[in-house]
């Protein structure tokens, strides 16, 4: 596999959340990234602390969903590692997700391409999916890669 420049090499942007599209669309990832010569990075968006006159508990909970960003990439970090053979690029950022992204898709013009994993359930393929696929589309200036959420790794092994 002849090797890259970091101008010349794709990276792959997957958000971080709690969702089972997840794996889907970071195996997906690693496996492009791996046949490519790129890189995945990952993004983990932490909800807003609240404020007010509890500042101190808020920094405190600002602190805890921070840790647990950190917890949650460092483990899939090695995960990624293992699939795509290289170390992932990571970012926590805090705030609305979809606002979060497209604010990292500005600052970063290393990032290439974007994949989301799209929901199977009756809420159909979640909120960011919907929003970029949909009002945001225009927005990006990246290609957004969906990933449906009902394929097998047999699934994406095959297509990636």
């Amino acid at each position: 596999m002849p090797n890259r420049t970091p101008q010349a090499q794709r990276v792959f942007l997957v958000v971080v959340d709690e969702s089972p599209e997840l794996k889907i669309a970071l195996r997906f990832a690693c496996n492009r990234a791996r046949h490519v010569g790129g890189r995945v990075a990952m993004l983990y968006v932490t909800e807003p602390a609240e404020g007010g006159e509890w500042m101190g508990v808020g920094e405190l909970m600002r602190e805890e969903r921070r840790q647990a960003a950190e917890t949650k990439l460092a483990e899939l970090s090695s995960v990624v590692h293992e699939m795509s053979g290289e170390t992932p690029m990571l970012y926590v950022r805090e705030g609305d997700a979809r606002e979060a992204l497209l604010a990292l898709l500005d600052e970063e013009p290393a990032i290439s391409i974007l994949v989301l994993g799209a929901g199977t359930g009756r809420g159909g393929p979640g909120p960011l999916v919907t929003e970029l696929a949909g009002k945001y589309a225009g927005q990006l200036r990246v290609p957004l890669t969906i990933v449906p959420g009902g394929l097998t790794d047999d699934d994406i092994d095959a297509i990636s």
